[in-house]
């Protein structure tokens, strides 16, 4: 790996995963460092006649997935960014040999269906969302988890450190995914309005409960986008008057003012008292993950935010307490003792 790798990938994690570079902060996408994931757009889901379109077809409608879906893939072409499609496909091996069938309810639903059969109509691509010759198709997944593929080798190899995922569906293949790449130490944003599911209750969960918890941030594609190009050199970081969103998407209120650091107190931004919120609420400056426009979005969800010890400016003291102690410092991992694989201390 050569320097401008190094650079451009931050810092190894444990198993190879990419980790953020430390101190990275101001909210946007780094075009050289994001991937755009799209998961299983194919006919059984996205086209009328496919095997589970019948189950999805509520939610690809009225969000219009397969339209934003075009727009963020064409974005993210216009942008530099590259673009991986995860779809899925089965053989007689899968089902004779591995009895897939029987893992699982989603696995016996897609075998009765008879869903995405390898080199099937079914299992191809949706007509107006065909990956280039030069674009990364991974190999097939078998189960809900993307990262079951050869995804992780992809992402290294391109240095991304931002993972953006849209396609289907949003409680199982798009939410087990995130939740994968998020513990393997990639910063994660889900496309809402380029995702669906089997039922609105499914995909309300995921988007709305679930998604702002195991994410960074929940965006449009038209956010998504705003938020690349807020990364373009010269480009404002936080503004006062800017709108500041929780990663669900709702809305906090408007910055009045944008601290500095000292001696005493981290960055931070001030958010005067309104109807929600009783006081003044002072947001570090590092819980700031996207700016798209002139909204500002943190990660943690808008109602979790009145729960957050943020009363007062952050201190250095306070925050460098949040961080617990040096783990040279730990005689027993969890206080009565250590985890069963590691040697026990005596008791004294």
């Amino acid at each position: 790996m050569g320097t401008g790798d190094t650079d451009r990938r931050g810092r190894a994690g444990e198993g190879g995963a990419t980790s953020l570079p430390e101190g990275e902060v101001g909210g946007t996408f780094p075009p050289d460092r994001t991937a755009l994931l799209v998961i299983d757009p194919v006919n059984d889901f996205l086209s009328e006649g496919g095997a589970g379109w019948d189950l999805v077809k509520h939610t690809v409608t009225l969000h219009d997935v397969v339209g934003h879906l075009q727009r963020a893939i064409a974005g993210a072409r216009e942008r530099g960014i590259p673009v991986l499609f995860g779809p899925m496909a089965y053989t007689a091996e899968d089902y004779a040999e591995r009895a897939l069938q029987r893992r699982s309810g989603i696995n016996r639903l897609m075998f009765e269906r008879k869903m995405f059969l390898a080199g099937s109509w079914g299992a191809d691509f949706h007509p107006d969302l065909q990956p280039r010759g030069d674009e990364t198709v991974l190999l097939p997944h078998k189960g809900i988890d993307v990262f079951e593929t050869d995804l992780p080798e992809q992402l290294r190899r391109l240095g991304t450190t931002h993972l953006v995922i849209a396609g289907m569906t949003a409680n199982l293949c798009c939410e087990s995914t995130g939740r994968h790449a998020m513990e393997a130490g990639y910063d994660v944003t889900f496309l809402a309005d380029a995702i669906g599911a089997e039922s609105v209750p499914a995909y309300e969960a995921s988007v709305h409960l679930s998604y702002p918890l195991i994410a960074n941030a929940v965006l449009d594609v038209d956010e998504f986008l705003a938020a690349v190009d807020a990364a373009a050199p010269g480009r404002p970081g936080v503004q006062p008057g800017d709108t500041v969103r929780g990663s669900d998407r709702g809305e906090i209120g408007a910055v009045e003012r944008v601290v500095a650091a000292t001696a005493a107190t981290e960055a931070h931004l001030v958010v005067p008292r309104g109807l929600l919120f009783g006081r003044e609420t002072f947001i570090p400056l590092e819980a700031v993950v996207r700016r798209a426009g002139t909204d500002v979005f943190i990660n943690v969800p808008k109602l979790v935010v009145g729960k957050m010890p943020w009363g007062a400016p952050p201190a250095r003291a306070e925050q460098r307490a949040k961080r617990g102690p040096r783990a040279a410092d730990v005689r027993r991992l969890y206080g009565s003792r250590s985890p069963s694989t590691q040697e026990r201390t005596p008791s004294s």
